[in-house]
């Protein structure tokens, strides 16, 4: 207790100020897992229906499949100067807000406004925009949550979360199919209604306010290692995403219900497994967990590529759900990129206009390998497009093999 000059008083409790700051902490936290999970529930409607959407709605092939994601990922390949003029005008609360507003009207086009290719692929790009920009400040908003050397066990935390809600947004595509068959406008509707929710929420967070503004664009050699691992991630996320639901879509005709089933399983698995893998990042290092993923990632491209070769229906497709599923969940190891990024970052400044550079990397690869493998799919069969993703990811194994970070950093946000 403090008296100034008049005789007055002035209360200066430390431990009050330290529970106070503590309640806000935990406060923010609570609020971001919220709109986390109803950004996982918004994503998982739209993922998990959008192959059934293209092939059964617009009637879509492997080539012009490939062909989408061109203008699907043009929004990340530009996302280096999307998020560079954001930052200058909004914090990154507020950009996670305007991102889901981004897929909140992409979704409800998709659903209702979409009558040809040209309304499509407009809409899409539109969903992908927010898609994107999320994916920028996320990461940043879980690591200002996180404390000294817990930035791993706070990224899995809020992943679950996002897996908590896509369990939600699937289980609700597998009741609607099995209810009303396949109605891709309630679909997209309910992924519409998530990404409003969502943005109302990141809008009350409070963390990161009276931070300093991040640079616009950052490049630079020490982050190298980042980048490459950047544009990894590119890669196997496109295959995944545009040919390995394909192959259980246009070669084994399965149904949307159980395609959100699969997603729903792997998002139940995921609420589970990404605290611990984000335990493990913490414990293990991101050395040993990104190599861990391309190992696995080989096993994936090979089970696509051979499975219905090696045994008999039905079993070759329980083996596909195997491969799916696990594809889906290894995703939650990306958390360990941002990890390592915190790791050797020089400028906590750095941080947003970094991931952004390496969002817009792994696009320079990302927006042309789902065109050549389309191409190879219609030519030379599916198998070499997994044949080719496995030999990416030989070499990102030694790539991952590379990473090194300080024994000691000290804490920047």
């Amino acid at each position: 207790m403090y008296f100034n000059v008049a005789g007055n008083t002035k209360q200066k409790n430390p431990i009050l100020n330290k529970l106070q700051k503590s309640f806000h902490n935990r406060r923010d936290l609570y609020i971001a897992l919220a709109a986390t999970m109803f950004f996982g529930a918004s994503g998982g409607v739209f993922i998990s229906t959008l192959n059934n959407y293209l092939a059964e709605v617009h009637n879509l092939g492997a080539q012009f499949r490939g062909w989408l994601e061109f203008p699907r990922e043009l929004p990340g390949f530009l996302m280096i100067f999307i998020a560079g003029g954001l930052m200058m005008v909004l914090r990154e609360t507020q950009m996670a807000a305007t991102a889901m507003m981004f897929t909140a009207i992409g979704a409800a086009g998709m659903g209702y406004l979409a009558p040809g290719k040209a309304m499509l692929i407009v809409w899409i790009m539109v969903w992908s925009m927010g898609d994107h920009i999320i994916f920028v400040v996320d990461g940043t908003i879980g690591l200002k949550l996180a404390k000294q050397g817990r930035e791993g066990r706070r990224l899995g935390q809020i992943g679950g979360a996002r897996n908590f809600g896509t369990i939600l947004g699937v289980g609700l595509v597998f009741l609607i199919a099995k209810l009303s068959r396949d109605n891709f406008g309630l679909f997209f509707m309910v992924a519409t209604g998530a990404a409003v929710i969502s943005g109302l929420l990141y809008l009350r967070l409070k963390v990161g306010r009276g931070d300093p503004p991040s640079k616009r664009i950052v490049f630079k050699k020490k982050y190298r290692l980042f980048y490459a691992i950047s544009a990894l991630f590119g890669i196997r996320k496109q295959l995944f995403l545009a040919f390995g639901g394909w192959v259980l879509v246009s070669m084994h005709d399965v149904s949307v219900s159980t395609i959100a089933l699969l997603y729903f399983i792997a998002s139940l698995a995921g609420v589970l497994v990404r605290p611990l893998i984000g335990e493990a990042i913490d414990r293990l290092g991101e050395r040993f967990i990104l190599s861990l993923d391309e190992i696995l990632i080989i096993l994936v491209c090979l089970t696509y590529a051979f499975t219905s070769d090696l045994l008999p229906a039905p079993f070759d497709l329980w083996i596909l759900f195997t491969a799916y599923m696990l594809d889906h969940l290894l995703f939650s190891l990306r958390v360990a990129r941002t990890t390592y990024l915190k790791k050797i970052i020089e400028d906590p400044t750095d941080i947003i206009p970094s991931i952004s550079m390496g969002i817009t990397i792994d696009h320079v690869v990302a927006m042309s390998l789902p065109v050549l493998s389309g191409y190879a799919w219609e030519v030379w069969g599916f198998r070499w497009v997994f044949i080719m993703a496995a030999a990416i990811a030989f070499a990102g194994f030694f790539v991952c093999l590379q990473i090194r970070v300080p024994e000691k950093k000290k804490a920047i946000v």
